[in-house]
């Protein structure tokens, strides 16, 4: 494959500002770099894990429509987004919405009117994903109001103000004079004069980051450096620089390549790039697999879905990554390539061992596909968590059955994650369901199997105990609304 012309500087708008580095950290945060170096100090760090959402600001980039290509403003926490990958981007931070008189912006006066702030600490963040809603989604209601909120936590001031403060900033309109609608071409221009179809690599004291120019430019580059480490989202690596203060000396940013950014519906199923987010994402769920449409806004809080990818919540193996174990029950695969090499896993075959994949030294996944739940099928997928909105699994399972004309169950698949060291199938509980009538009481007998598939650990977020009646009131519970009947859990035995 032919190499690209190489560019060893990053280029951005701030604000009203184009801003270029030929020198710069794989792991600086946007965070540090908007507060410490340009003294933007409007974003603050709570959590430094995109939980809090007190460093929210917005990112615009040009996204293909199908329809030629517009600027999409989106939510991010800069905590854990690395500066790096904002190469080619817009970045509007809070100081950016007060006039040059001094007046506020709607959404800000409306939060002063209503009294939606006390200590101020997290109202920065909240005014940013506001703003987002208000500009992206004028005619939103409390449903989307309090969704644009999940990643915002305010632990003084109590959300009814702060949502009646956005339902007032919504009805009094405006977002015709606002400078990011009425300088949208001028900065869609300047996004565009940036793009040279160049490899960015950057080497400084601390390590290589790199952006590959084209797909094919990222497969010959891993291919040349396996070792690379790959950021789509940054939503999980984002937290081994600021948890754990890990060193990562060679970077390769992913999240800016169009070609990992489609998606193919099909006749039988849909095919996505790895990059593509959860956000992304939503519209084909919500048409496509509607028995995942609760399921999806509980997958962390508006900004880290507009980060994460699906191709990297599968690729890091976590075993309780919250998407896996619905696309195992669906029967998804995976396309991983390594250079000009494919070669097609199903997904539950990609998960070895804690900590262990199926993916080979310079491989990526470039792609999953998902099949549609056919019509004799029943499909559903459920979380357990100690919040339920922006929360790490407890547990998490994906269920399909095929049935017959007879009632009897043709094809199962039960698919656990929080169960074990990978997400997983229960092969067992499976066995006792194939072949026999959909009812409860062979439900039950495939319930009670559960502990021969699965030995689940303790920890702070729920015990093997509870874990395991957990995931047995999940498949009782998937058997029930199958019927369209309530849900009768299991009693916690004494």
């Amino acid at each position: 494959m032919p190499k690209p012309e190489i560019r060893t500087r990053i280029r951005f708008r701030l604000n009203d500002r184009d801003i270029e580095h030929d020198h710069l950290s794989p792991t600086a945060t946007l965070l540090d770099y908007l507060r410490l170096e340009q003294r933007l100090t409007g974003a603050k760090e709570g959590c430094a894990e995109g939980d809090c959402g007190a460093c929210t600001v917005l990112v615009g980039r040009l996204v293909d429509t199908g329809e030629g290509e517009r600027l999409v403003y989106e939510a991010v926490n800069s905590c854990i987004r690395f500066l790096a990958s904002v190469d080619g981007c817009h970045v509007v931070t809070i100081e950016h919405l007060t006039k040059g008189n001094g007046a506020l912006h709607p959404v800000q006066q409306a939060l002063v009117d209503l009294h939606g702030s006390q200590c101020g600490f997290c109202t920065p963040g909240i005014v940013m994903s506001l703003y987002g809603l208000w500009m992206e989604h004028p005619d939103a209601g409390i449903e989307e109001i309090e969704r644009a909120l999940q990643g915002n936590l305010c632990r003084c001031t109590g959300y009814r103000p702060i949502v009646e403060a956005a339902l007032q900033a919504l009805a009094g309109g405006g977002q015709e004079k606002d400078p990011l609608m009425a300088e949208r071409s001028g900065v869609m221009a300047r996004l565009k004069a940036m793009r040279d179809g160049a490899r960015v690599e950057m080497k400084g004291t601390d390590g290589v980051l790199v952006l590959p120019a084209s797909v094919d430019d990222l497969a010959g580059y891993l291919v040349e450096h396996p070792e690379a480490r790959l950021v789509a989202g940054a939503t999980d690596v984002g937290l081994w620089v600021t948890k754990f203060m890990r060193s990562l000396p060679e970077l390769v940013f992913i999240g800016h390549l169009a070609e990992l950014q489609q998606v193919l519906e099909g006749e039988d199923s849909v095919t996505l790039g790895s990059g593509v987010t959860y956000a992304r994402f939503r519209d084909v769920i919500c048409r496509q697999f509607p028995q995942m449409a609760d399921f999806w806004p509980r997958i962390g809080g508006v900004q880290v879905r507009n980060m994460g990818t699906i191709g990297g919540n599968i690729a890091n193996g976590s075993p309780i990554g919250d998407t896996p174990p619905a696309l195992i029950a669906l029967g998804a695969a995976i396309t991983l390539r390594k250079g000009e090499e494919r070669r097609f896993l199903r997904l539950e075959d990609y998960f070895i061992a804690y900590g262990q994949q199926d993916r080979g030294p310079g491989e990526f996944i470039e792609s999953v596909s998902i099949p549609y739940p056919g019509l004799d099928e029943h499909f559903a997928v459920y979380k357990v968590s100690k919040r339920r909105d922006e929360d790490i699994s407890t547990l998490c399972g994906g269920f399909r059955v095929r049935l017959d004309a007879g009632n009897k169950v043709v094809e199962a698949a039960l698919a656990y994650g929080g169960m074990a060291g990978i997400p997983k199938r229960a092969s067992n509980a499976e066995e006792a369901l194939v072949g026999r009538e959909w009812s409860l009481e062979n439900v039950m007998a495939a319930m009670e199997r559960l502990d021969e598939d699965f030995t689940p650990l303790s920890d702070v977020r729920g015990s093997a105990a509870y874990r395991l009646l957990a995931a047995r009131n999940l498949l009782k519970r998937f058997y029930l609304e199958s019927l369209d009947e309530d849900v009768v859990f299991v009693e916690e035995p004494a």
